[in-house]
């Protein structure tokens, strides 16, 4: 079977887990940063100087968004909220900081929390693919479903005494 984009599913799956791998990495390596090696406070004051509104909410949203939703994307967990989530950041970053007609990071330009926030909501709109979490309980969902229809189905089916 063959999505519109002309590849087969499997190959559109193991692209999806690939893509996930990736943006879900560079998220934690940046929430890490803001963590461990920036500290939640140095987060909060650089926020402040660099004019983000409530700083002392931002840093750690920021922060503990990208650890987990970081995390959570590459399991493929709560895929379409956590793509929202992950998106919003780079999107208040771009805004904020890095709206500069320079497009380039090295120059304090927009690239890379554009491609950050494309990545998220991309993946936040077309699901976390067959190799995830959401997939595995979503399936499990279903044949609860299917056995509950079954069930409801035989039971319409015996005849009223």
């Amino acid at each position: 079977m063959y999505a519109t984009t002309g590849f087969p599913t499997i190959a559109r799956d193991i692209i999806t887990v690939i893509a996930r791998i990736a943006l879900g990495a560079i998220f934690i390596a940046h929430g890490w940063q803001k963590f461990n090696e920036w500290t939640v406070s140095g987060t909060t004051q650089s926020f402040a100087q660099m004019g983000v509104p409530l700083p002392d909410i931002a840093a750690p949203f920021a922060t503990f968004v990208e650890l987990i939703g970081g995390a959570l994307l590459i399991l493929g967990a709560l895929t379409p909220i956590v793509g929202v989530l992950l998106a919003a950041n780079p999107i208040g970053a771009l805004v904020i900081v890095h709206l500069t007609p320079v497009p380039f990071v090295d120059q304090g330009g927009w690239e890379l929390v554009a491609a950050l926030a494309a990545g998220a909501l991309l993946l936040a709109a077309m699901g976390p693919g067959r190799f995830s979490v959401d997939r595995f309980l979503l399936k499990g969902k279903k044949g609860q479903k299917q056995s509950r229809s079954a069930a409801a189905t035989s039971a319409d089916s015996v005849p009223a005494e």
